[in-house]
């Protein structure tokens, strides 16, 4: 392994290990030295990736913030309509905030108001909502009447909400509480010939996000244990 593959991976260690100790903690309460031992290097090395506090938070956003833009063209690019690709974005990012300690965190920290952090992960949902929304619409896969910024704030608005709940109970992110919000909205929001093509429970396009967040976990998991058993210094 060359020294910058080993300088990369223990960036991303670092990153990932202050997502748990920020979820655990919060940004004000969260101590480097947590973060450093649970990614099992010298707060020395941390300080040679990031000068602060603020700056390896602002990298667990950037880095939930990319995982939202792949995540969402991935999706994309293995649906057929835009309107499916709407509610299989939406059940993959519940996938990877069950998952991923860098999503939930990044989320948290970017929206909260703890501290401000940009990018703000709602706002780029949102925008990514609106997106695939105009171009249902332009397909004709719209209901004529809908008020496409109406439907992209419900859509915003309860996986938001769906994130905050989440946070004290798993319950809000499954599959199951996602799909009945689509069972809901999609025979109103739909044209009558896109209807019967669309599954609220997203398709097999979903299942391409699910084995890299169970693997995500495994390793949050892994670096939670290190984290709260560290003794600070």
């Amino acid at each position: 392994m060359t020294k910058q593959e080993r300088a990369t991976r223990t960036r991303q260690a670092l990153i990932r290990s202050a997502a748990v100790v920020f979820e655990q903690h919060g940004y004000a309460q969260a101590r480097l030295t947590l973060i450093s031992s649970g990614a099992g290097v010298s707060t020395g090395a941390l300080h040679f990736h990031f000068e602060n506090k603020a700056a390896v938070a602002e990298a667990v956003v950037a880095e939930a913030s990319r995982g939202l833009r792949d995540m969402s063209a991935a999706i994309r690019r293995r649906t057929d309509t835009a309107l499916q690709a709407l509610v299989d974005t939406s059940h993959a990012l519940m996938e990877l905030l069950r998952g991923d300690p860098v999503s939930r965190a990044g989320f948290r920290l970017s929206c909260d108001g703890e501290r401000a952090a940009a990018p703000d992960l709602r706002m780029e949902w949102h925008h990514r909502v609106r997106e695939l929304l105009d171009e249902a619409a332009a397909a004709g896969s719209l209901a004529d009447d809908i008020a496409r910024e109406d439907a992209a704030a419900a859509t915003v608005a309860v996986t938001a909400g769906f994130e905050v709940l989440g946070r004290h109970d798993s319950e809000w992110l499954s599959p199951n509480r996602l799909t009945g919000f689509w069972q809901l909205l999609l025979p109103r929001l739909a044209a009558a010939k896109t209807l019967p093509l669309l599954d609220p429970a997203g398709t097999g396009a979903v299942a391409s996000i699910r084995a890299p967040a169970l693997a995500a976990s495994a390793v949050g998991e892994a670096e939670e244990t290190a984290a709260l058993t560290a003794e600070p210094t």
